[in-house]
């Protein structure tokens, strides 16, 4: 008995996109079912990955991943004066997770607008001797002049912080004029710079900040901070709050009083599950409704070739060969319509994350995986009509009206 000529795979491609091409309406109609359920895991995925990372940007700004350590002024002796070793915000940067790290000082002095007020009648505004690095770590921002800089810090001047600008009645320095002298305990200081309100830390808007080495010179500072701002990484957030105290004051870790992480961290971790499987559960309804869509334009197709099918047979065509085509043809469909769907999802992505202003992301492994749904798809959709047409008798389909 003469073995059937096995189809090459060029030849079975073309017999699978016969249905698609002599019935290109119905065709078209169920790739867009595979193509509207790969648009919408590209979109449920693409737009909230997109809203997520603008979330994510507001809860960071929001100080998820940053830390307050702080000298407990409670164990202090009275008229003493509790504060970090000079060396401890060195000895806090070669914690492994930490990106950055500040450091200020109260320098216990008074604030006065000017020299003809009572020095008992301060202006109730901490002094902070303060970095250069600070904006960069409390994400702050200079709402007018500038801030401290390798040679201003040097020098009698000081950056307001945006209350104690209003309490000293120093609203806007204005370009070109002479800036602002406010009075710190005996001497006189210069404003260069007020902040914006920091969000991050309230006490820095009620400070007025002078640079370190000016502290030193005119204020009599010691050089030992009293507070330090920690940026690490969030992953790590709750092992560098644990080795905080001891890595500052190894004599006396009871010295530290260590904030804990903002309770925005928990609700952006709880967040990203939530759009996790979010994603997952619309993403698996959207391919199933694709794929009963191929699954219906299949059968309907198989009963509508009965005759196509038997005359095939006939002429010497294998069952296996009748299967071949039907699932080539399914799997075709749910192929042109996964392309589709990704170029559909993308465009529409792209278009209501410009239209937000969020940043764009497109998941890539959502594109992928849902090109490889289609696949499976359009197999799992083609296999009981393939089967089907693979049985048909020959006579039954030839006299099929």
């Amino acid at each position: 008995m003469p073995r059937p000529v096995r189809l090459a795979l060029s030849d079975l491609l073309l017999l699978g996109m016969i249905g698609i091409r002599t019935r290109r309406v119905r065709a078209a109609l169920s790739a867009l079912g595979i193509s509207i359920g790969i648009a919408t895991m590209i979109v449920v995925t693409g737009i909230p990955a997109s809203s997520q990372r603008a979330l994510e940007a507001e809860l960071t700004a929001l100080g998820t991943n940053r830390l307050k350590a702080v000298a407990d002024s409670s164990l202090a002796a009275p008229g003493e004066t509790v504060a970090f070793p000079q060396e401890a915000a060195a000895m806090v940067s070669r914690i492994g997770p930490v990106r950055a790290v500040t450091d200020v000082a109260n320098t216990r002095t008074k604030v006065r607008r000017s020299d003809r007020l009572d020095s008992r009648n301060a202006a109730g505004l901490m002094v902070l001797a303060a970095r250069r690095n600070l904006p960069e770590v409390l994400n702050a921002h200079v709402r007018s002049g500038t801030y401290l800089t390798e040679a201003t810090e040097r020098f009698p001047t000081v950056v307001l912080g945006s209350h104690a600008a209003a309490r000293l009645g120093h609203l806007d320095l204005v370009p070109g004029e002479p800036p602002p002298q406010i009075l710190l305990g005996n001497r006189w200081f210069s404003v260069v710079g007020i902040l914006r309100s920091i969000p991050l830390a309230p006490d820095i808007d009620r400070a007025v900040l002078v640079g370190w080495d000016a502290a030193r010179d005119a204020l009599g500072f010691d050089g030992r901070p009293t507070q330090l701002f920690v940026e690490a990484e969030e992953a790590a957030m709750e092992d560098v709050r644990e080795v905080l105290p001891e890595t500052i004051a190894p004599e006396n870790p009871g010295l530290v009083k260590v904030s804990r992480p903002s309770d925005a961290l928990a609700a952006k971790r709880s967040a990203q599950a939530t759009f996790s499987g979010l994603f997952v559960g619309l993403a698996s309804v959207a391919l199933l409704v694709g794929g009963i869509g191929v699954a219906n334009t299949m059968v309907i197709s198989v009963l509508e070739r009965r005759r196509e099918i038997g005359l095939r047979r006939a002429l010497g065509a294998s069952r296996g060969q009748i299967r071949s085509q039907f699932l080539t043809e399914s799997v075709a469909l749910s192929v042109l319509g996964g392309f589709a769907g990704v170029v559909l999802g993308t465009l529409a992505t792209v278009g209501y994350a410009a239209y937000r202003t969020w940043p764009l992301v497109i998941p890539l492994p959502a594109a992928a995986g849902g090109l490889g749904g289609a696949i499976v798809v359009g197999v799992l959709a083609g296999v009981f009509p393939a089967v089907r047409a693979s049985r048909l008798p020959p006579t039954e389909a030839l006299s099929a009206a």
